[in-house]
């Protein structure tokens, strides 16, 4: 039997993967992020799961204001001159992250039941209104060119400029809104205007009774919508002291561009109605009133939950002013009349107007104001008041009891020696200066009677004095150079060219001379003539305060029309006082009582005197007496007022200040009829005879 022998045979390799090692290593990774997720999720749902469902069902709360009406004006007798009228009104309160397509649906609905005006709509509010509605907006949005989608690096343009791109394409051929679909453009305007959780007005005025019913009726359906009232500034004594109350701003004019900083930072909206010009304005902070506040619950989803109110508002306080308005109406009427008077005579051709104003000597309260602006064009005839304040004229001799105080105050004359001469200046190259009386008709006289009978000579010699003039007729004359300088310093104290610090804005401090000519040397003659008011112009607020200065003893008075603030109460009735206006002293002049007396008495020597150059001698009759002085300026106008290149005339501006009664004075006045033709109608005596004895009736002052 044969043995084989066999080799034994050797294992075979085993069959390598065909899958690399990093597709393996790439498996592996996944399936740790898997599992890692996988125990995240597990985690979150079954440790977390309770407080992240309540982060869900979480609320967020918001303080929401209100607007609340304005407070009222009153006069002195507690008369409303400014109120507020309730309204019936439709307004809208926006949501949340609201969707402009859901407003497009309201706007229409609303047109089933509401009109509005369209006639504010402009083309681009047509246009907005028209993309608001996503079938149109994505019918353009498809026709725009990739360049106006995609900006050139690949990266989407933003939503703003992509939507500025389809107004832009939409404008080409844009032909305009039915008249229906301009009522909801008109809506959806107001609506898409509104800031989150804001209230606008969608209509505040001509509500009808069917629309408050209709809409009332389908309040479900229109979320954000309300029905309730607005209010309105309403004036019971019509156009009167309207320019003195001033204006305030709609809700669609919002807050003025000039504060609107300011006022957003006191924590104004921008559609809210603020005063915008005088009293108004001043005093807007208390008048505006305090917002009322409601917490509004929002959920996580931005819907509104509840909403409580926390402060229902308080109504703004009352301005008590200081005019009597029976008192002022008769101060308008009798400017009004007369001025008409000036008129029918034909002096008024280059005429700016006319102006009065009334105030308490001895607080500065103001009594009366009054203006009438004439329009040169048209000829008719405005209120003005403000032209009290803010307009300025060269007021002639009404000046010169602040220049004779002046002479006293610098020792060049005594209350015991101020007699001068009265003989005319003659200058070198300049045209005699003289009074309006022949030459040669006094020799001499005392500052009393010099302001009596109006000397300009008189006031020229006494500022010759204080200058320490060389004076030789027909010759040039030399003047200390700081004349200018300490008869305005003068003047400044008893308030001319001074802001009188009026509770106004915009008042005008005046308008000063020049005092070197163009070789730098003073101007001599014009120095003359600021002594007897025919060079500086003021405002007639500064005449009445310094002829208050002049009346109560030396105390030139803050003038102010806000008497007192006085809150409103919870049932709307006036409330108690939450202020009082103390009579302000803004400076005292250091002079003795007999420097004043001096003046006083030339002022009543002015009406009651016996020289027969008296000017103001027709008031002589009213009791009790009073003191005052009259002014008559030279003044230019230009024949065209619209052409600052046309000829000028000569015309003459009348004044006159005055206070009474003389013995313990309770009222002081002053007026001005600008640029008159002519003044034989004695138009200033005319108006003050009137206010005084109207001033006289209303307050039962006898003699």
């Amino acid at each position: 039997m044969n043995i084989i022998n066999r080799k034994p045979k050797k294992k075979q390799n085993r069959e390598k993967s065909h899958i690399p090692f990093r597709l393996n290593f790439l498996f592996f990774i996944v399936f740790a992020l898997f599992a890692a997720l996988i125990i995240q999720l597990a985690r979150l749902q079954v440790l977390g799961g309770a407080s992240y469902q309540a982060m869900v069902n979480s609320t967020d709360k918001t303080i929401v204001t209100g607007n609340v009406p304005r407070g009222m004006v009153l006069d002195s007798k507690g008369r409303v001159l400014v109120g507020n009228s309730a309204k019936s009104a439709i307004s809208y309160t926006k949501n949340m992250n609201v969707l402009s397509d859901k407003m497009y649906k309201e706007a229409n609905e609303l047109t089933q039941y509401l009109t509005v005006k369209t006639d504010t709509l402009s083309k681009r509010d047509q246009i907005d209104y028209y993309l608001s509605n996503p079938a149109n907006l994505k019918k353009w949005n498809a026709k725009l060119p990739k360049s106006k989608k995609v900006a050139a690096d690949g990266s989407e343009l933003s939503t703003k400029k992509v939507y500025q791109s389809t107004i832009d394409l939409v404008e080409k051929t844009f032909t305009g809104l039915s008249d229906e679909q301009k009522q909801a453009a008109a809506i959806f305007k107001i609506m898409s205007g509104a800031y989150q959780l804001s209230t606008v007005y969608i209509k505040n005025s001509d509500v009808t009774d069917k629309e408050i019913a209709e809409i009332s009726e389908h309040l479900t359906s229109l979320p954000g919508i309300s029905v309730g009232t607005d209010w309105e500034r309403s004036y019971p004594n019509g156009s009167s002291m309207r320019s003195i109350i001033g204006s305030v701003s709609t809700e669609s004019q919002g807050l003025p561009e000039d504060s609107l900083k300011s006022l957003l930072a006191q924590g104004y909206s921008r559609n809210d109605r603020v005063g915008t010009s005088y009293l108004e304005k001043q005093y807007e902070t208390v008048l505006h009133g305090s917002k009322s506040q409601s917490e509004v619950e929002v959920s996580a989803n931005n819907q509104i939950l509840s909403s409580s109110v926390l402060f229902k508002g308080q109504k703004g306080s009352n301005l008590n002013l200081t005019i009597d308005q029976t008192y002022q109406t008769q101060v308008e009427a009798a400017l009004k009349k007369i001025y008409n008077q000036a008129k029918t005579a034909g002096a008024t051709t280059y005429s700016d107007g006319a102006y009065a104003v009334a105030m308490n000597p001895k607080t500065g309260a103001i009594l009366a104001m009054a203006g009438e602006s004439n329009d040169r064009t048209t000829t008719e005839v405005s209120d003005d008041a403000l032209g009290v304040i803010n307009h300025t004229f060269v007021m002639g001799s009404a000046v010169k009891g602040a220049t004779v105080m002046g002479g006293l105050m610098d020792g060049v004359i005594t209350p015991t020696d101020n007699t001068l001469p009265d003989t005319p200046i003659y200058l070198v190259g300049t045209p005699v200066k003289k009074s309006v009386y022949p030459v040669g008709t006094f020799s001499s006289l005392t500052a009393q009677s010099a302001l009596e009978v109006s000397s300009n000579i008189y006031m020229m010699h006494l500022i010759m004095k204080e200058a320490n003039a060389d004076y030789v007729a027909n010759s040039k004359m030399n003047m200390s150079p700081d004349i200018f300088t300490k008869m305005r310093g003068y003047f400044n104290q008893f308030g001319l060219g001074q802001k009188t610090g009026i509770d106004l804005p915009g008042e005008a401090k005046g308008i000063e001379g020049a005092t070197l000519d163009s070789g730098g040397n003073t101007l001599v003659g014009s120095a003359l003539d600021l002594s007897y008011g025919n060079y500086d112009a003021y405002t007639l607020i500064q005449l009445a305060q310094y002829i208050s200065t002049i009346a109560n003893g030396g105390k030139r008075m803050k003038p102010y029309l806000v008497d007192s603030i006085q809150q409103t109460g919870t049932d709307g009735s006036l409330g108690k006082i939450e202020t009082k206006t103390a009579p302000t002293v803004l400076n005292t002049i250091d002079a003795p009582q007999s420097y004043f007396n001096v003046v006083k008495e030339g002022m009543y020597n002015v009406v009651n005197g016996s020289n027969a150059w008296g000017t103001a001698h027709t008031l002589k009759d009213i009791k009790p007496t009073l003191a005052a002085k009259t002014g008559t300026a030279q003044s230019f106008a230009r024949t065209d007022p619209n052409d600052s290149t046309s000829a000028q005339v000569e015309t003459v501006t009348s004044s006159l200040v005055g206070f009474a009664p003389y013995d313990d004075p309770q009222i002081a006045i002053a007026v001005v009829f600008p640029n008159l033709t002519s003044d034989d109608g004695h138009y200033n005596t005319l108006l003050a005879r009137e206010m005084i004895t109207d001033y006289y009736k209303l307050n039962n002052i006898k003699e």
